[in-house]
């Protein structure tokens, strides 16, 4: 595979990874914003922006939009997170330039007024449908009382008061500050021709105004704090943990990576072993979560409400004896098994790829192989990952938790 690389005058960075063996390609257009780039007034902007790109263009209507990926067999979707924004399609190589084109134009939505307020209504029901989700729920509670003032605690869904008060004048603005051609990767994966992919992009997005745009760096602790609710109609205590962890800058991510496989995946860590295999916890799992600048691990534990404070006192001993003791060797080689077998098989198919390789850009700016990513996780020894538990002090967290109304 050849990497290809290019910046337009405008500051628009155009990534490839030229694959000619594929049977499809994949592009994307990133762009860093989301939800920590929020004032607390537009508070779901980024997400409620995602939404709008499909509603058309001055040119197109959401019909004709919809109709142009349907016609040419895209596999097309956007997500949109704390921290970026991101429209992707995979199709047959000789679609290539007609979705890249589509996505181009797409970039610069028409953002109708009627269309924001048909929209505003889908978005409450999606901030409705997360909230009636306690897994979801719980997580996003977390995230707001760990990071408290940090911009990091924002939730991207928004709420439903600061999207009753979003106007279309608010997200117009936004958009102009965030949606700039030097706030945006385009990246592209698989079987294509770089030449052409560049003329398109460029086509497209040439004469995009420059826009002075940042985002705070700062590292956040977290604020430790414990907090429960109550909520109609749960039967389970759902139960989230959040730690220190590292950014995604930060070369330490590795070693993060496999610990929390360590602690917590699905199958076969020490909470599997100490609660889910022993009938205490119907789930019980943590994640690494690296950030721009900061980063964090997050548990999540589902259980019967009278479980719950024996289930917290067995992953305090776990904690601490990760703490005390370390992980061990064998510990660390099924770890690094389990990450590698995901990595390498995510990245056969050109969008499993086009995720990585656009995320590195955003946040190292730099490509990173397959196989420089196979040799670092390879490198990590278990010197590396004990030392990680000190330095984060694992055994410290914040808590959130969600449960059904105990009496007093």
């Amino acid at each position: 595979m050849e990497f290809k690389h290019k910046t337009l005058a405008n500051g628009l960075v155009l990534i490839g990874e030229v694959n000619p063996p594929a049977k499809s390609a994949a592009v994307g257009y990133f762009v860093r914003t989301g939800a920590r780039d929020e004032t607390l007034d537009v508070n779901g902007v980024s997400h409620f922006l995602e939404h709008m790109l499909f509603k058309g263009t001055d040119r197109l209507q959401a019909s004709q939009v919809n109709e142009a990926f349907d016609s040419r067999g895209a596999q097309f979707n956007a997500f949109t997170s704390e921290e970026q924004t991101v429209y992707y399609a995979s199709v047959l190589p000789e679609y290539l330039q007609d979705i890249t084109a589509l996505w181009g134009e797409l970039m610069r939505p028409a953002l109708r007024e009627d269309d924001f307020t048909v929209e505003k209504n889908v978005i409450k029901e999606e901030i409705a449908m997360y909230q009636d989700t306690p897994t979801f729920d719980v997580i996003d509670r977390c995230r707001s009382l760990h990071f408290g003032t940090h911009p990091c605690g924002h939730s991207v869904l928004g709420t439903v008061e600061s999207i009753d008060g979003l106007t279309a004048a608010q997200m117009r603005a936004y958009f102009a500050r965030r949606y700039a051609p030097n706030n945006l990767v385009v990246a592209c994966a698989g079987s294509f021709d770089w030449d052409r992919f560049c003329g398109v992009v460029e086509a497209a997005a040439g004469a995009w105004p420059r826009q002075e745009v940042g985002r705070s760096l700062s590292d956040f602790q977290g604020t430790m704090q414990k907090a429960r609710a109550d909520k109609a109609n749960l039967k389970r205590e759902h139960i989230c943990l959040m730690h220190t962890g590292v950014s995604a800058q930060d070369p330490r991510r590795y070693a993060a990576a496999l610990l929390g496989m360590i602690v917590g995946d699905d199958y076969g860590s020490r909470f599997y072993w100490d609660l889910v295999d022993k009938a205490l916890a119907e789930e019980a799992s943590m994640h690494f979560g690296p950030m721009d600048g900061t980063g964090l691990f997050y548990c999540y534990l589902r259980c019967a409400t009278r479980n719950a404070p024996r289930v917290l006192s067995i992953v305090d001993g776990i904690l601490r004896d990760l703490v005390r003791a370390g992980i061990a060797e064998d510990e660390l080689v099924k770890a690094k098994n389990k990450v590698l077998s995901a990595l390498v098989l995510k990245n056969e198919l050109p969008m499993g790829r086009l995720g990585d390789l656009g995320s590195n850009w955003m946040y190292l700016g730099e490509y990173r192989s397959i196989e420089q990513e196979v040799d670092a996780v390879k490198a990590v020894t278990t010197d590396e990952v004990n030392r990680l538990i000190h330095e984060i002090h694992l055994d410290r967290y914040t808590q959130y938790t969600l449960g059904p109304a105990v009496s007093a």
